[in-house]
């Protein structure tokens, strides 16, 4: 992370410079990564917060924007039979996530942008931003988007995947390459043609077995896939970033800002 994406990050940052920053009418940006969530033989338990970083980083930088520190327990229970992974009950993580975005909207926050890297948790940030306020809060899943399913499609070479699989080791090839061990990639087992429920190490009798932890073929990944899964990703999220930041500020936000988020 360069220096001059620090100035985005507010933990690197003076309170009152954030709030300089943010009566000037600066956005939020709430990056969700776990930290502790197996991904695979070749990727770090961290991977999904790298993602989450690197994104917001770029974000940022095109919209000048400020990046909260990054929610890194989730809602995870797809993988809690690996070692190191972490789990959140959905309603405590939702509890968590309308905690955290209530408080950055009351601190005169106009625009707030909840990016997520994950799949189960979803539906509860979902829920948590329901009863918030609309006008200024957007939830932005990252492989969301028309550009992004369209060129994981064109590209993807594996049958079935999610999860440290050919395209995400992609991505990460392309975001932080150093951690990435291409020689403990290994595929998952066909699991039956159908998408998995929780995966099992240990079980090869269960149709949910992953040895690895992955679920596609992780040795099908490349750089250059990546970079192309990565533009893709970008634009989609600049796009939808523009059109809800053009619908314009919520108004009075000091003087109802308790109120206005409820």
């Amino acid at each position: 992370m360069t220096r001059d994406t620090h100035r985005h990050f507010i933990e690197h940052m003076h309170w009152d410079e954030v709030a300089r920053r943010l009566d000037a009418g600066a956005a939020a940006i709430l990056p969700i990564g776990a930290a502790a969530k197996q991904h695979g033989f070749h990727l770090p338990l961290n991977t999904d917060r790298i993602q989450a970083e690197w994104l917001a980083g770029k974000i940022a930088e095109t919209t000048d924007a400020l990046v909260w520190p990054t929610l890194t327990y989730g809602h995870y229970p797809a993988f809690t039979e690996y070692a190191g992974n972490s789990n959140l009950s959905a309603a405590t993580f939702e509890a968590v996530v309308r905690d955290i975005v209530t408080a950055i909207l009351a601190g005169n926050c106009r625009k707030l942008f909840v990016l997520n890297t994950g799949l189960s948790t979803l539906a509860p940030v979902d829920r948590a931003l329901a009863r918030l306020d609309a006008r200024r809060v957007k939830h932005l899943w990252i492989h969301g988007g028309p550009r992004y399913p369209r060129v994981a499609r064109a590209l993807a070479e594996q049958g079935n995947g999610s999860h440290a699989d050919e395209l995400e080791t992609s991505l990460m090839l392309m975001i932080a390459p150093g951690l990435v061990d291409m020689n403990r990639a290994e595929a998952s087992p066909t699991l039956n043609g159908h998408s998995p429920g929780p995966l099992v190490p240990s079980d090869p009798n269960s149709p949910n077995y992953s040895r690895s932890g992955s679920y596609g073929d992780p040795t099908l990944a490349t750089r250059a896939k990546g970079e192309q899964l990565l533009a893709a990703m970008l634009e989609d999220l600049n796009e939808q970033i523009a059109a809800f930041t053009a619908e314009g500020p919520a108004e009075n936000l000091r003087s109802g800002a308790a109120g206005s988020v409820l």
